[in-house]
C-alpha cells in the first residue's frame, strides 16, 4: 500500500540535527520520533520509521493512522 504521511522537519540548533515529527503517528510514537545529521538523512530515517510503524500495526492487527489529506 502506498501511504503519504506528513513529515515535520525542524533544525535543532541545540542538538545540531534535523528532528522529524510524524503527526499521524503521535499516538504510537514519541515526538520527534527520528532525526538526521542532514536533511536527506532525516527523510530516510523518517521513511524507515513509518515502515516500522506500519509493520507494527499489521503485526498487532491495528488499523494504521490515516494520512492527513491536504487539498491541492
Amino acid at each position: 500500500m502506498n501511504y503519504r504521511y506528513s513529515l515535520l522537519i525542524q533544525w535543532s540548533e541545540v542538538d545540531k540535527l534535523y528532528l522529524v515529527t510524524l503527526p499521524e503517528f503521535a499516538e504510537l510514537a514519541m515526538q520527534p520520533c527520528t532525526y538526521g545529521k542532514t536533511y536527506e538523512e532525516a527523510i530516510a530515517n523518517a521513511q524507515e520509521a513509518i515502515a516500522g510503524y506500519l509493520d507494527y500495526c499489521q503485526e498487532e492487527g491495528l488499523i494504521p493512522p490515516s494520512p492527513t489529506l491536504i487539498a491541492a
